[in-house]
């Protein structure tokens, strides 16, 4: 049967759908809108199951926390191009995932799927919005982080998303401090707390990785004539118990001392060096762990270093970083 423009129009408008896809599904529906839309929602059911499998790995990321700070949310909502990441559409429809979520505080990504989001749920949606966009469309990550205080932020370009659950110490000016401490975590990538959470295993891996990757780091920089970095012999402050770093000392103080140092003068240059034997030797710490980190807004200091200098009982509680195509 023949369709009209403003029928056309009007499904369009009902749906988002494409017009010559509104035009095909009242067509094939003999004008019926509750079956043309039905039709609509089969077509994104097939183009979805046909995209499956592409990487969505554009889209953004939308952080909100609750008007007292005590719940935040981080959601990202990809697609497969930034052309689509960056259109209007796109990013409403991510919005109104973020809503339901900020509503309804789901504790995981498969409770907010299951939520209602305008005729059917999360889920649905992200399907009928695949078959209109034709790319797909998904709930890539979402966290829920709850505590005395959240700080939320949110990284140029909305690819990156971080929340921060922390105890102010009293102090004023926390959520600006703890904002510095979101916008570390989103450049510093840190993925657990501190270097008590690692696995010992994991730990004993990664020492031979990190000695191996000096090491070969260093045959560059002979070649061309620079400065070589010490080969660690651990990674991790855990493998720094007190016998090591008793050991550590004695070495250094009898090195001095083989030098011509005097002994009188050892305490004043003993300090400076265990500091320096610590930080070659916890590398693994400062790429994963976020209190272990040299701050990113004061790198004379670690995070740990700029929390007691800010509040001597400021804490971190727990993080969540968020990126978009990770």
């Amino acid at each position: 049967m023949a369709v009209t423009a403003q029928e056309i129009n009007k499904l369009r408008k009902m749906t988002g759908a494409g017009m010559m896809d509104c035009k095909k599904a009242l067509v094939e529906a003999d004008g019926d809108f509750d079956a043309a839309i039905d039709n609509l929602r089969k077509k994104g059911q097939k183009i979805a199951a046909k995209r499956a499998d592409r990487d969505a790995n554009e889209g953004i990321v939308i952080a909100h926390t609750t008007d007292d700070s005590s719940k935040g949310i981080v959601v990202a909502v990809s697609c497969e191009t930034d052309f689509v990441a960056k259109n209007e559409d796109f990013t409403n429809f991510a919005k109104s995932i973020a809503k339901v979520a900020m509503d309804n505080m789901p504790t995981d990504k498969e409770a907010l799927l299951a939520l209602p989001l305008g005729d059917g749920i999360v889920a649905d949606a992200l399907i009928e919005q695949t078959g209109k966009i034709g790319e797909k469309i998904e709930v890539s990550s979402y966290e829920l982080v709850e505590g005395d205080n959240i700080a939320s932020y949110i990284h140029a370009g909305s690819k990156i998303g971080v929340l921060v659950s922390y105890k102010d110490g009293g102090k004023d000016g926390a959520d600006q401090f703890f904002k510095g401490v979101a916008m570390h975590i989103a450049a510093m990538k840190p993925t657990i707390l501190s270097y008590e959470e690692f696995d010992a295993d994991f730990i004993g891996k990664e020492t031979e990785a990190f000695k191996n990757q000096i090491i070969t780091e260093n045959e560059e920089r002979q070649r061309l004539g620079k400065h070589l970095k010490n080969v660690p012999d651990y990674v991790s402050k855990v493998q720094l118990t007190p016998e090591v770093m008793a050991q550590v000392e004695e070495k250094i103080k009898a090195d001095l001392i083989a030098e011509g140092k005097p002994e009188k003068i050892l305490d004043k240059i003993v300090p400076g060096k265990l500091e320096r034997y610590v930080a070659d030797n916890t590398l693994l710490d400062q790429e994963y762990c976020l209190l272990n980190q040299f701050y990113a807004l004061d790198g004379n200091k670690t995070v740990a270093d700029a929390l007691k200098d800010f509040s001597e009982s400021a804490e971190v509680v727990q993080f969540k970083r968020v990126e978009i195509g990770k």
